[in-house]
């Protein structure tokens, strides 16, 4: 087992949560963090009071917190977000400058995204494409359709293992819209675990497992109850150096536990 790296911890007093945050890469002008489930990048703009990674990161730099002053932090900003149920990485950059730099990479599609999904189904091609362009959904908001009026967006998968009736796929967006991977793979009639908004079930451990048997008035708790979508790898020039910069988070502890009992039983 690796040891643990840098945590930064994170609260809400208002809801009474808590967020260890690991830090995946950091240096002079950069921090890269694991963004748990169940955390907004940055506000809601229906609901701003919402806890979100973003505000909790200022207040913690305005009040002073360890591991704020530890770093002689005073400004952090992020160039790109990730969906409330997405873990995975998210850049800062630690000065205006870089955030700029940042800004002008994401805003061009340079950097290079790297996502893995649980999929309901089994994809006849080990890769394929999805290009379909995207807009909000007028009758539902926060949600995304394909819509020929919409922006370009294009996501390149391939799948890495097939099981029975779910594969693992790896998604590589080639532009950086809302939902955008889970709306194609939606799309393409393979969508992601546990992603309720576009018609993905949980994995349940009893329709894997054929002597599973469940007690008197026990209930199930699915493998995988919110999103398996994690965004795994991103590799961008350094917005500083120029040097080739890639950036990895470990696959959630879920996603692992989901995947041994695929193996066993569903391969």
């Amino acid at each position: 087992m690796k040891p643990a790296g840098p945590v930064i911890k994170l609260s809400s007093p208002e809801t009474r949560e808590f967020w260890p945050i690991p830090v995946v890469y950091e240096d002079s002008w950069l921090l890269a963090l694991d963004k748990p489930a169940q955390l907004l990048s940055s506000p809601d703009r229906y609901d701003p009071k919402r806890p979100n990674l973003m505000r909790l990161l200022h207040e913690g730099i305005a009040a002073g917190k360890p591991w704020a002053g530890e770093r002689c932090l005073t400004y952090l900003s992020n160039a790109h977000r990730l969906d409330f149920e997405t873990t995975g990485i998210m850049l800062l950059a630690k000065d205006r400058p870089t955030l700029v730099t940042l800004a002008n990479q994401f805003g061009s599609e340079v950097p290079r995204k790297t996502y893995v999904a649980l999929v309901q189904g089994n994809p006849p091609a080990n890769e394929f494409t999805v290009d379909k362009p995207l807009a909000p959904d007028h009758f539902k908001p926060g949600v995304m359709r394909i819509s020929r009026s919409g922006k370009k967006s294009r996501t390149d998968f391939v799948v890495r293992e097939r099981f029975r009736g779910v594969s693992l796929v790896e998604a590589h967006p080639k532009t950086g819209r809302t939902h955008q991977i889970r709306v194609h793979l939606a799309e393409a009639g393979f969508p992601i675990v546990a992603d309720r908004v576009y018609g993905g079930a949980p994995i349940l451990l009893s329709s894997l497992k054929r002597s599973y048997h469940l007690k008197r008035d026990d209930y199930e708790r699915p493998l995988i109850g919110c999103l398996a979508l994690h965004a795994w790898k991103l590799a961008l020039p350094h917005p500083q150096t120029q040097e080739p910069l890639e950036i990895t988070a470990a696959w959630p502890k879920d996603l692992e536990v989901a995947l041994k009992y695929l193996r066993r039983y569903a391969a």
